[in-house]
């Protein structure tokens, strides 16, 4: 009776890092991982792009930062040619945005463990993006800062000083343009403060911003 298989499917992979104590070593950190087989190293954008071209490797580890053609431009040239998994230092927004409009498969941070990272790129090539706790968190603000807020209805004079408000007017300013006095004003504001359940001013700017109000 032929027993069953418990071999793991090899995931080819070629690592793309400026520095080269650091692919060196993530690439002798995954040959003790099982099922991934280290093809090939590359110290910038163009000679990965050239690599992966000629060695057609199944997931191209890629930082983004690198002199010359970065990981963003690579990536973006690799798209539909091999799985890019984009492994980095830099957490910025910029760069998460611009590596997933390349096409990207995920966007991991250099911290993690040679076991995560190997399970990550065995996803990655099986078609699940992949991204570090850290990058989820900051997409998921992303997201939220583009969802509109709820309108909250205000009172027509309430809309008049949010409007100046919203402009950097100061309360002397709004009072002068709608013939009101500086403690009314003070009191609209508070009201739209509570209104709108923000904090300050800058917030409640913020608001008529999104909002159309200005």
């Amino acid at each position: 009776m032929t027993g069953r298989s418990d071999t793991v499917p090899t995931v080819r992979v070629l690592i793309a890092d400026d520095e080269r104590l650091v692919r060196e070593g993530i690439a002798a950190l995954l040959a003790l991982q099982p099922g991934i087989e280290v093809i090939g190293t590359a110290e910038n954008g163009s000679d990965a792009v050239e690599l992966a071209t000629a060695l057609t490797p199944d997931v191209v580890l890629m930082d983004v930062r690198m002199p010359g053609v970065d990981g963003v431009e690579a990536a973006t040239r690799l798209r539909g040619l091999a799985t890019v998994l984009m492994l980095t230092t830099f957490d910025d927004d910029g760069y998460i945005v611009a590596a997933l409009h390349a096409g990207a498969s995920g966007y991991l941070l250099k911290d993690l463990p040679a076991t995560e990272l190997a399970q990550a790129i065995r996803l990655a090539h099986a078609g699940v993006d992949q991204y570090s706790a850290a990058v989820t968190t900051r997409l998921a603000a992303m997201v939220r800062s583009r969802i509109p807020r709820p309108t909250i209805d205000l009172t027509d004079r309430e809309t008049d000083v949010l409007r100046l408000l919203a402009t950097g007017a100061a309360n002397r300013e709004i009072a002068r343009a709608l013939y009101l006095s500086e403690g009314t004003v003070k009191n609209h504001i508070s009201s739209i403060l509570n209104r709108l359940g923000v904090r300050d001013r800058t917030q409640a700017a913020i608001y008529a911003h999104e909002q159309g109000i200005f």
